[in-house]
């Protein structure tokens, strides 16, 4: 459901057959490539499974993006369809005329359409293709442009075999059933926002989808529409703990919340532990891993709050049913697995993994090794019993006076002081140390904070060398992807220009 639509499994599957007849009326042939300009709706659920499915290529873009980023990533595609909505029709209409390969822009939306425009509805009521579509687990599914944190953004590729095991792997991580009612919270252009489309379709379970996130509107739904279970991130989680609705509605229907993208602060899992009735499940993984690679097993969390294990709080699970998850050495060949409790880089190594990045057979190189090996960037470390823990990224942590600074620890630090809404923190250029520790954060609305408070805070907590030098308290919240991950990239540029 979306809104006043519902929608049953059989209609989804009437409608899906007739956009494979509607899209080839358009002339697009198997491989070619349809990108998507929307907000969560239930015409996204039609994208992923009904666009993959007739043997074409899915291209969801982030609509958070500047129109400029928007072009390079249709032109590096060679997407030839544009379907949008009515919020970013006319962003699409002047991607139609700025990149050649686009041949149609498709209005994809319940409210009247323009004049002399295609609709989605025209689509997906057209009659089915007679055509043969021969799809195999290798066929192209979607090309999924990473969120450009760093450099400019890569089209990860990923198969039906990708994003079918992520699937298969996902419903035995965080199970299933017909009886749920899973609510699409998380924006369905991310890897992360549309991985349950395909493993809750397989369970005939229920579609709930939230357009945008609100954390009033979150709970708002999960009453309305007794919904069992979701993914979001760390950012969206505090905002729901901080809202009145977290105690105003009546969520007992939530049994089950997957937390991804980041690395949660524990004083947030604490808190979201004693508001929420819901099991909460870490989870890490990559676009380039389709994107879920680990998770806590059911009860951990609470398990460990319950115990004082705080230091167990900051893992982010053991790797899922059909993954591999290893640590390496940080040089780009090694193979040095080093031993529990040492610090290298995550690598992963199963059937979800990416093909590549699309036209860049550098960047494959670098990240994929001719065993299967993803080398994900990201530092981290396995405890005696395979539970990972990140510490950072390889390219945020901070070498000050050469000692190394992991991010994580020093924003866990911060988040332990109870005004603390967001934090990030990050390098900057120092004379004396090379770089060093500097930390933006975002105080709670009614409540105030000083930078001598927050020192004082950290020294409790952490080594000296690893205490912010600097520190900006804002009350505006910090930039974010559109996946909701913390952009440190815009904030670090001002001080290394």
């Amino acid at each position: 459901m979306h809104g006043n639509r519902r929608l049953s499994y059989f209609d989804l599957d009437r409608r899906i057959a007739g956009l494979n007849g509607g899209l080839r009326g358009l002339g697009l042939r198997p491989g070619d490539i349809v990108a998507a300009l929307m907000q969560n709706s239930l015409e996204y659920v039609e994208c992923w499974l009904g666009i993959p499915a007739s043997g074409f290529v899915l291209n969801p873009l982030n609509f958070r993006l500047a129109e400029r980023e928007l072009e390079f990533i249709v032109k590096d595609s060679g997407a030839k369809v544009l379907v949008a909505d009515a919020r970013f029709f006319e962003t699409a209409e002047r991607l139609g005329e700025t990149c050649p390969s686009i041949r149609r822009v498709i209005w994809a939306d319940p409210s009247p359409p323009p004049s002399d425009v295609v609709t989605w509805e025209q689509l997906v009521v057209a009659h089915p293709s007679a055509e043969t579509i021969d799809i195999s687990e290798n066929s192209l599914a979607a090309i999924s442009y990473t969120g450009g944190t760093t450099g400019l953004p890569k089209g990860v590729m990923q198969t039906h075999g990708n994003l079918l095991s992520n699937a298969r792997h996902l419903l035995v991580a965080l199970p299933l059933s017909s009886a749920d009612r899973f609510l699409h919270a998380s924006p369905m252009f991310h890897s992360a926002g549309a991985a349950n489309v395909f493993s809750l379709t397989w369970q005939g379970g229920g579609h709930v989808v939230l357009p945008a996130f609100d954390a009033g509107a979150l709970c708002e739904l999960v009453e309305a529409e007794r919904t069992t279970s979701t993914v979001i991130v760390p950012t969206m989680l505090t905002a729901i703990v901080n809202h009145p609705a977290a105690t105003e509605r009546d969520l007992s229907s939530w049994l089950t919340m997957g937390l991804s993208a980041a690395p949660s602060p524990v004083e947030l899992l604490i808190k979201a532990s004693l508001l929420l009735p819901c099991d909460i499940r870490q989870l890490y993984g990559a676009t380039e891993a389709s994107p879920h690679c680990t998770s806590t097993r059911p009860g951990d969390i609470r398990r460990w709050i319950a115990a004082g294990d705080h230091d167990r709080l900051r893992s982010c699970g053991v790797a899922d049913i059909g993954i591999e998850i290893e640590i390496r050495g940080l040089e780009a060949d090694s193979d040095t697995v080093p031993s529990a409790g040492e610090i290298g880089e995550v690598c992963a190594r199963g059937a979800n993994i990416m093909v590549g990045y699309w036209q860049r057979p550098d960047e494959t190189a670098r990240a994929l090794s001719t065993d299967g090996w993803y080398r994900t960037g990201d530092l981290g470390y396995l405890d005696t019993e395979g539970y990972l823990y990140l510490v950072d990224r390889a390219k945020d942590m901070i070498i000050s006076g050469g000692e190394n600074v992991y991010t994580t620890e020093v924003e866990n630090a911060l988040y332990s002081h109870p005004a603390v809404l967001e934090a990030a923190v990050f390098g900057i250029p120092d004379d004396k140390w090379g770089e060093a520790v500097h930390a933006e954060v975002v105080v709670k609305p009614g409540q105030s904070l000083t930078t001598e408070e927050l020192t004082t805070s950290c020294r409790e907590r952490i080594a000296g060398y690893k205490v912010p030098r600097s520190i900006n308290v804002r009350t505006e919240p910090l930039p974010k992807s559109g996946a909701n991950k913390i952009l440190k990239k815009d904030l670090r540029a001002e001080f290394w220009q």
